[in-house]
């Protein structure tokens, strides 16, 4: 019998992941990569008997893969807040989706175990640009600011080394972090005695800096389109470039657009006041999905960027 533990590879998964192995330790084979590869239950052989727990990516996108090894007699526990489709019903799947815009992958696993090892669910909500959430969670375990800032720092740091097109563009590959925060029942342990830590805040940062400056392609008052250069550090940095966007101008609506061979990939925030419309948009679009408040599409063709800017600004 073979456990495979399949995850996204930003904060929310890894966060997931590690509050439900804390609680239920268990040797599994990782099967994870950049936030972008969402197809993970296809890179899995299971067989009978086996067992998956997959966290955080779209039941939808790998509903074709996952379907099969039910019928063959291997048992999955599904957690996640992306788009499901039609959940199968079987009786070897376990699954708690919610799809609302409030929710993410580790609010659902620290429902699961009763809130045990909460400081790491908030540390996912904050990376998942949850911050409301996150600061409700905390005042559930008595922590004063300071340790929120510091809560919210780690959160976006692990959420950041997630963005990538490949495995070389990030600081660490996904499986070799989730064994470094494995380490630590608490954050604080983390953030105080693993490197690792340092070395994602100065990337980030560093990244950050190369984006100040930058002016919208496009803009009105209730969106604006940014587009970065086919570079490593621009695919690190598009998704807290739009994080950040989405935080200042809470009543607009972001996306940030990556230069790439045929096209850009995509990410969308709709506004913060009204969290809607981001997945709906990125449909329509080959490649796109996501969840209300923000999505993405992995390749926008050339030929239709003025066709994306358009419908960004009428949708919004």
């Amino acid at each position: 019998m073979t456990y495979y533990d399949i995850f996204n590879g930003d904060a929310d998964g890894l966060c997931a992941l590690h509050q439900l192995r804390l609680v239920e330790p268990r040797d599994a084979v990782l099967v994870t990569g950049v936030k972008r590869d969402v197809r993970l239950v296809e890179k899995v052989d299971a067989q009978r008997g086996d067992e998956l727990t997959v966290l955080d990516v779209s039941m939808e996108e790998n509903a074709a893969a996952l379907i099969p090894l039910l019928a063959r007699g291997v048992r999955c526990l599904y957690f996640d807040h992306h788009s499901s489709g039609n959940i199968p019903v079987h009786e070897n799947l376990r699954a708690f989706i919610d799809t609302s815009s409030g929710s993410c992958t580790s609010l659902l696993v620290d429902r699961h175990l009763d809130g045990r090892m909460r400081p790491w669910a908030a540390v996912a909500a904050f990376g998942d640009n949850l911050d409301e959430t996150a600061h409700t969670l905390g005042a559930s375990l008595q922590l004063v600011p300071k340790q929120l800032e510091r809560l919210a720092e780690l959160g976006r740091c692990l959420n950041y080394n997630g963005y990538g097109e490949r495995i070389e563009d990030l600081y660490f590959p996904p499986a070799e972090l989730y064994r470094m925060v494995s380490r630590h029942r608490d954050p604080f342990d983390f953030i105080e005695h693993e490197a690792a830590f340092g070395v994602l805040r100065d990337g980030r940062a560093n990244d950050i800096a190369r984006a100040a400056g930058l002016t919208p392609v496009a803009e009105t008052e209730a969106g604006a389109v940014y587009v970065l250069p086919d570079e490593a550090w621009s695919r690190r940095v598009v998704g807290t470039l739009a994080n950040d966007l989405a935080r200042s101008r809470r009543g607009r609506a972001h996306a940030v657009l990556v230069a790439k061979p045929g096209g850009y990939s995509v990410s969308v925030r709709a506004p913060r006041e009204r969290p809607t419309g981001a997945d709906a948009l990125c449909r329509r679009f080959a490649g796109g999905g996501g969840r209300a408040a923000a999505a993405g599409i992995n390749l926008l063709r050339q030929v239709d960027l003025d066709r994306f800017i358009r419908e960004f600004m009428d949708g919004f």
